[in-house]
């Protein structure tokens, strides 16, 4: 049995009937519009979460409402867009060391870490017993952070094994502290003229890729803006100094370009390291072998003009053995257009290994000669001419002793009639013929045993005489000792020369 409803009494059918009547009638202008708007704040407010009551919310959540999309958005820079945003930057230096001379490369371990003023993640009035908010990358995605490259570099990427080294500090005021560990291999354009003694200076070049300076500003901290490991050691160099500049960088595509994602100038901030290289390892690899061998190369003067074998042996291997050193101090650097101190010492002890072996060939070939040398006097000067032109030395003696006859001759007086010579007759039937101005007036004088006596006829001739002059002085030497002369000479000429190169070499390097 189904129990029936009680029928409605006359209030409750009063507005039922009133109801009924205000659905029928039309709606006012203006009253759909209210109506949506009603429902669309309605939905904002549950979209965008509210961010009090902030005290029983934990840091995640507190960040998360404060850089919800309704309320922030993290590609807007911090900030009125009149004034530039200020960034102060503190750099810790890890490691740094040469990555390769042969590539112009140094590689740099570093924490960078950038301090600037975001008003919008301010939250001291919705959280005043939050002292500080602390996150990692998850933090980075969601809100802005300035965007800085080396602009020197030639690879980097942020350190970290399985998350990356990224953290993000959060103030009451707004303030942002945001750190990163970076692994970079940057450039150094290095001049190596006076290698391995050279000193270089390498920039660390910090500037921002997104803002201008019109709407970015970077500065180094006031207190200590860069700070050194202090157990940093470098292998190869001395680090002789460091300094920080902050400049601007001019416009990329010129000054009329004024559009577009790249124009204008950009902030930038820079790290100078002035470096030394160690020259101990260069001293003691290079430069002390080479010395020992080219002094190795004088041994040949101590030898045998004739001992071949021994003296070409120490020469060319002293001379093999000093490509090969050299080569393998020349193959770690890079080639380049200029000279460098490395290769003119190359050069210098190149020309006294192969002199030694100049001068032995030049002994041997004086020594294996047979003819004695003529010598005006055996000193330098006489001696190494005749061993250079015998035969001319010879034929300029000869020429001396007949320049001294004719000097002789020309000094006689005027009337030669004081003067005779007498010439004996070989036959009886001999002709002589005598100019006019001296016969009788006759071009022909027969001449008899008759004659004159003791067949004999007197002709005035000039005094001539070959004897040589009284200072004059000859000495002969033979081939071997003259080899044996130029040996002793030379042990004392080439070290001395070498002494001689060697104080030029490095007056260059230290002046």
């Amino acid at each position: 049995m189904v129990a029936r409803a009680p029928p409605p009494s006359s209030a409750a059918a009063f507005a039922l009937a009133l109801g009924a009547l205000l659905s029928c009638a039309p709606a006012p202008p203006g009253a759909a519009a209210a109506a949506v708007g009603a429902s669309g704040g309605d939905a904002e407010r549950q979209t965008c979460p509210a961010l009090q009551p902030a005290e029983a919310l934990s840091h995640t959540d507190l960040v998360r409402r404060l850089t919800d999309p309704c309320r922030y958005d993290r590609l807007r820079r911090p900030g009125s867009g009149d004034q530039p945003l200020n960034v102060s930057t503190r750099a810790y230096v890890y490691l740094f060391q040469s990555d390769s001379a042969q590539t112009l490369h140094f590689q740099v371990h570093l924490l960078l870490q950038f301090r600037y003023e975001d008003p919008r993640l301010a939250y001291s009035d919705i959280a005043p017993h939050v002292s500080e908010v602390v996150g990692e990358g998850e933090m980075q995605d969601r809100i802005w952070t300035p965007h800085v490259y080396l602009s020197n570099e030639h690879t980097s990427g942020v350190m970290g094994t399985q998350v990356k080294d990224v953290l993000i500090s959060i103030y009451p005021d707004g303030a942002v502290i945001f750190a990163f560990r970076l692994k970079a291999v940057l450039f150094c354009w290095m001049r190596l003229e006076k290698f391995p003694f050279d000193e270089q200076r390498c920039p660390l070049v910090l500037e921002s890729w997104t803002y201008n300076s019109s709407d970015l500003l970077l500065q180094w901290e006031d207190d200590s803006p860069v700070v050194l490991n202090p157990l940093l050691h470098l292998s190869e160099y001395t680090l002789v100094n460091m300094w920080t500049n902050e400049t601007n960088t001019g416009s990329y595509f010129g000054t009329k370009y004024n559009r577009g994602p790249v124009h204008g100038q950009y902030s930038s901030l820079s790290i100078t390291f002035h470096l030394a290289r160690e020259m101990g390892y260069y001293m003691m690899d290079y430069y002390v072998p080479s010395i020992l061998l080219v002094g190795i190369s004088w041994v040949s003067f101590w030898l045998e003009a004739n001992a071949l074998a021994a003296r070409i042996n120490l020469g060319t291997s002293t001379m093999l053995t000093f490509i090969t050193l050299s080569s393998k101090t020349g193959s770690q650097l890079p080639k380049v257009s200029y000279i460098k101190a490395s290769e003119i010492w190359f050069l210098g002890c190149t020309a006294f290994i192969i002199g030694s072996l100049v001068e032995f060939a030049f002994v041997n070939t004086i020594y294996r000669r047979r003819k004695n040398v003529e010598l005006v006097k055996a000193d330098t000067k006489n001696i190494l001419k005749s061993a250079l032109t015998p035969k001319l030395a010879r034929k300029q003696l000869m020429q001396q002793k007949g320049n001294a006859i004719l000097e002789r001759s020309s000094s006689c007086p005027s009337g030669m009639n004081n003067s005779t010579a007498t010439l004996s007759m070989q036959s009886t039937s001999s002709m002589l013929e005598i100019p006019g101005s001296l016969g009788s007036g006759k071009g022909i004088l027969d001449a008899t045993p008759d004659s004159s006596p003791n067949n004999s006829i007197e002709i005035p001739v000039p005094n001539v005489t070959n004897t040589p002059s009284p200072g004059t002085s000859f000495t002969t030497m033979t081939p071997q000792e003259i080899a044996q002369w130029i040996d002793t000479r030379s042990r004392f000429c080439f070290p001395l020369a070498f002494l001689v190169f060697n104080a030029l070499y490095w007056s260059f390097i230290w002046i």
